[in-house]
């Protein structure tokens, strides 16, 4: 039996080549999608020419035309910054307490100082504000402040930071490393009575002889009755609110090499009117007091 091809009435014509006797025919593409594809070569050369297309080490071919993306969005930021203005000034100069009391200002404050702290506080004490318990970022919804809860304390939070080194302003203490000072026993001894302060279980012997302990190293920040002290940023033991925790395990680790929280200071990155804005934001959260 033959192997040779037959060209059949109405077959299209071969380009004349043929592998191992099998031949190709001559089917050339649409001059439609030709022309497109053409077309679509034309524009990209004239794109890469008129705007940024290509990298370079530092940057990008900036095209003829000087178009700029970022260039557009410092337009945008400076067009609302100049609608924003008048307000912002306003803000700056009102009274923090009043601001609450001003619609207009209170009105720009909380959606303005959403947007910051979404930007900007998010990260360590969540999106929905409630921090990150057991981590050291503190809930601000409730109404258990270290430094106070009023605006004007939250206002000087964020300006200053806490513990760091970048302000000299800075809320600043330092809880002593008691497992330096105390023998283990009587870290055990004072953690069960810290417990007993809040209620929560706890072996009633050690906890009575914790309560001398506590009293002669812990009142003079915590105060005699546990309740804390604001100024110094001392926590209250009393409540059912952690920074770390309040378990026998969390307790004693907080005792024995004690907790060194920071916060940054805002002043260099924010200005007054954005401080001014997520501090009121905060405090309408429902724990500023």
């Amino acid at each position: 039996m033959s192997t040779e091809n037959k060209k059949l009435p109405g077959d299209v014509e071969t380009t004349g080549h043929s592998w191992d006797g099998i031949e190709e025919f001559n089917n050339p593409l649409p001059r439609w999608w030709l022309w497109t594809f053409y077309a679509c070569i034309l524009y990209a050369l004239v794109y890469t020419i008129a705007y940024p297309a290509w990298p370079l080490i530092s940057g990008a071919t900036p095209g003829v035309l000087g178009y700029s993306t970022r260039a557009n969005v410092a337009a945008d930021i400076a067009k609302f910054d100049a609608m924003n203005a008048p307000v912002e000034a306003k803000l700056v100069a009102a009274e923090l307490t009043d601001i609450t009391n001003t619609p207009e200002l209170l009105s720009y404050s909380v959606n303005a100082g959403k947007a910051v702290f979404q930007t900007w506080c998010a990260q360590c004490h969540g999106s929905g504000a409630a921090g990150v318990q057991g981590a050291g970022y503190p809930n601000l919804l409730d109404d258990d402040w270290l430094w106070g809860g009023a605006i004007e304390d939250i206002h000087t939070t964020i300006t200053h930071g806490i513990r760091n080194e970048q302000d000299p302003d800075a809320r600043y203490s330092e809880m002593p490393k008691f497992g330096e000072i105390l023998e283990p026993a009587e870290i055990a001894q004072v953690v069960q009575y810290v417990r007993t302060l809040s209620g929560q279980e706890a072996d009633a012997a050690l906890a009575s002889a914790g309560e001398t302990v506590f009293l002669d190293n812990c009142a003079a920040c915590h105060a005699d009755d546990g309740t804390g002290d604001r100024f110094q940023g001392a926590p209250n033991l009393t409540d059912a609110v952690w920074l770390y925790g309040g378990d026998v395990d969390t307790l004693t680790e907080t005792v024995t090499n004690a907790r060194f929280g920071v916060m940054p200071s805002w002043q260099a990155r924010l200005s007054e009117s954005d401080i001014r804005a997520v501090a009121t934001y905060v405090h309408s959260l429902g724990g500023g007091e």
